[in-house]
């Protein structure tokens, strides 16, 4: 079954590029035609690059990784926002922070002050042992780190992969993500370098319907990911980076120390089996005794009648 259909990708406008003043020559590939000035992406390797970043996006979140997506131009913000949370992924799609990756131990204080305001009754004076002009600041602070850092308060580490709308707003996040080695899945638009990217998607960057489409489709990979690490987990079977070679023989010995004391176990049993045969023995004469009584009561019945 495919991810998603020509016919959707034609409905929410992903094939339109934009004026053919204002393009890369590096997208010629990914260009079908122009009308009335205007780009026409090709949607037939737009559908086969779709298909190539959802399995990217699934194999690395079934292996216990997590993806960032980023998207802070109107048309996107609600849509990152939304997907992001729906699968339990970070986001950012207000204001990109520079270091927020390459930095990411600055901006993780950054994080715990946030976790900290959290807990702040700003409306209790009395009982916080502060002015109120001391909690209309620290409420102000609360107001702008939710507002950046919302979207990564759960996010402990680096993301393994980055899900960018439009690689030209977002060059601080993509030059990070360089720098970092992180892999890119991003939407390219006809104006966009696709040489900054490890996982384009050509199409439409600027249509709401075009970015919330796109973004959904990565998100469900991630769901699809997040599906297969619980049924992985169930089967005892490791969700994180494949292991070294040396790792597996360690642990293979390790399995194989159980396996042998367990074929071991009930020999020693069958050895000691003979010793616990007299207890038998003594349980069918203690029967023998209770019986005989039992017996010689019947037999003296008829009598006395």
């Amino acid at each position: 079954m495919a991810v998603v259909t020509m016919r959707q990708l034609l409905e929410s406008g992903v094939h339109f590029g934009h004026q053919t003043r204002r393009w890369n020559p590096k997208m010629k590939r990914f260009i079908l035609t122009d009308r009335n000035g205007i780009y026409i992406i090709d949607l037939q390797q737009s559908l086969a690059y779709i298909d190539r970043s959802y399995a990217f996006v699934k194999e690395t979140v079934a292996k216990g990784g997590t993806i960032m997506f980023i998207g802070t131009k109107k048309q996107a913000q609600e849509s990152i926002a939304e997907q992001a949370t729906r699968v339990g992924m970070p986001y950012v799609n207000q204001r990109w922070l520079g270091g927020m990756l390459t930095n990411f131990s600055t901006m993780n204080q950054r994080i715990n002050r946030l976790k900290e305001l959290d807990d702040v009754d700003f409306d209790d004076v009395a009982g916080s042992n502060r002015t109120k002009k001391e909690l209309l600041q620290m409420k102000r602070e609360h107001a702008k780190l939710e507002k950046t850092l919302g979207g990564i308060r759960e996010m402990s580490r680096v993301p393994s992969a980055v899900w960018i709308v439009d690689t030209n707003k977002e060059h601080l996040a993509v030059e990070e993500a360089r720098k970092l080695r992180i892999p890119i899945i991003a939407i390219l638009d006809s104006n966009c370098d696709p040489d900054d990217v490890d996982f384009p998607i050509p199409g439409n960057d600027d249509a709401i319907r075009a970015v919330g489409l796109l973004t959904r489709v990565i998100a469900d990979a991630a769901a699809d990911g997040l599906m297969a690490r619980s049924g992985a987990g169930s089967a005892n079977t490791p969700a994180e980076e494949p292991l070294a070679q040396w790792e597996r023989e360690l642990l293979e010995g390790d399995a194989a120390a159980p396996a042998a004391d367990a074929t071991e176990a009930p020999a020693a049993e069958a050895t000691e089996a003979p010793a616990e045969a007299p207890a038998a023995d003594e349980t069918a004469e203690a029967a023998e005794t209770t019986e005989a009584p039992a017996a010689e009561a019947a037999a003296d019945a008829p009598a006395e009648a």
